[in-house]
């Protein structure tokens, strides 16, 4: 391997992991991290909180410093994209006509911001938040007494809606289903989160769709699909996410809603791994196929590759968790709520800020969902993984610590 070359094709958080992983599993050649931006990987969470909010700079999420990296022997090149991959001479064709050779690639393009294609969307003031130069130019939007709309309830609009409430602006969310959240999680905690940013003066239309905007070269109105207007000095659209899976499927490697990888996060070529957001990956603990966008899968799932890309064998088998700050609300999530049949409740959900839901099928915890509690998110994984059955009674009542009643 000492002569080798393994080229990163992706510079976010799960390069971040991969590349470094690769030194500690022993590769001794070259690392490649190719990245279509001008940075480094940084945390993309901040980006809608901290950063957004002005608390943190570029340089303070940064997941490793540079320093590191040069320490490791991990070259970047930046500011390039990939145009394809010829697999039969192992080579990468860049988009500036040079080529690259490669023994070994990790495919970590991760994904994109869905894009609407509606009238008035090109007027000044609508934004996406993708990266740090989305965040950075709705931040120099920012003012306060100023409107603005954030259209899409998903976790991302609603952790936008409370750092822009905070800046004391005028905040209103559009969400086209019946309830903010409901991709995503169940009524109950649909109904928390409404309830919080309606307390802290956010405004939540749901069941609203979005036909157009409107403005003189700036935005000034969001146009209701019923016709309704919404004043608007700045616009963010939250409308989800697309894996990056242009260039895997072109090569010809499966891909099926992200590029499909194996417990070892080996693509159909047994020279390419790939990881993070844009992967589809068969899940153990609910046996069926994942696609998912989160740091910890992205995380994971690059230590794992690293090790197939130096000859081992360390399956990918954790339990997907996932986190959301809004206001003074923290809420940790550990495993998909998808099929449950029961919810239990720990806590006071209707009045409080502190409570845990348990979502349970055929009696087993399946996920668990905990604002603000800890121990409920950390014991929640082990009741999860080794499929404890505890009494509903006992799981919903505060006065039984958590470690009392699993032990």
């Amino acid at each position: 391997m000492k002569g080798k070359t393994c080229i990163i094709v992706g510079a976010g958080h799960a390069a971040a992991q991969l590349a470094p992983a690769l030194r500690q599993e022993g590769w001794p050649g070259r690392i490649l991290v190719i990245g279509e931006e001008e940075f480094i990987p940084y945390h993309r969470p901040p980006l809608s909180k901290a950063f957004l909010a002005g608390a943190k700079t570029l340089e303070e999420i940064y997941m490793r410093p540079a320093r590191i990296y040069e320490k490791d022997g991990i070259e970047f090149l930046l500011k390039t994209r990939v145009a394809s991959i010829d697999r039969g001479n192992r080579r990468l064709l860049l988009a500036n006509g040079t080529s690259l050779a490669y023994d070994q690639l990790a495919l970590v393009t991760g994904s994109r911001a869905r894009r609407l294609d509606l009238p008035g969307i090109e007027l000044a003031g609508i934004h996406y938040l993708r990266t740090c130069q989305d965040a950075a130019r709705i931040k120099a939007s920012v003012q306060r007494g100023n409107r603005a709309v954030i259209i899409g309830g998903g976790y991302i609009g609603l952790e936008t809606a409370a750092v822009l409430k905070t800046s004391d602006m005028d905040v209103t969310v559009i969400e086209m289903q019946e309830r903010v959240l409901a991709r995503v999680t169940a009524p109950e905690m649909s109904e928390f989160f409404t309830r919080v940013h309606t307390e802290e003066g956010v405004r939540i239309v749901c069941n609203a769709g979005v036909a157009g905007f409107a403005g003189n070269g700036r935005v000034e109105r969001v146009i209701g699909a019923d016709g309704q207007a919404y004043a608007a000095d700045l616009v963010i659209i939250g409308a989800g996410i697309l894996p990056n899976i242009e260039l895997a499927a072109a090569a010809g490697l499966t891909v099926n809603n992200g590029i499909v990888v194996d417990e070892y996060c080996r693509t159909s070529d047994a020279d390419i791994v790939a990881a993070g957001d844009c992967t589809l990956h068969y899940n153990k603990f609910y046996d069926r196929w994942l696609r998912l966008e989160s740091v910890q899968n992205a995380a994971d799932q690059s230590r794992t590759a690293a090790a197939t890309l130096c000859g081992k064998h360390i399956p990918y088998d954790t339990l997907p968790w996932f986190w959301s700050d809004q206001f003074d609300v923290k809420l940790q999530m550990t495993g998909l709520s998808q099929g449950y049949d029961e919810v239990i409740t720990r806590g006071d959900r209707q009045h409080g800020r502190s409570f845990a839901a348990f979502y349970r099928r055929n009696g087993v915890v399946i996920a668990v969902d905990a604002i603000n509690r800890p121990p409920e998110f950390m014991l929640g994984k082990k009741l999860i993984t080794e499929k404890i059955i505890i009494d509903k009674n006992k799981l919903a009542d505060t006065n039984i610590p958590m470690k009392t009643l699993i032990s």
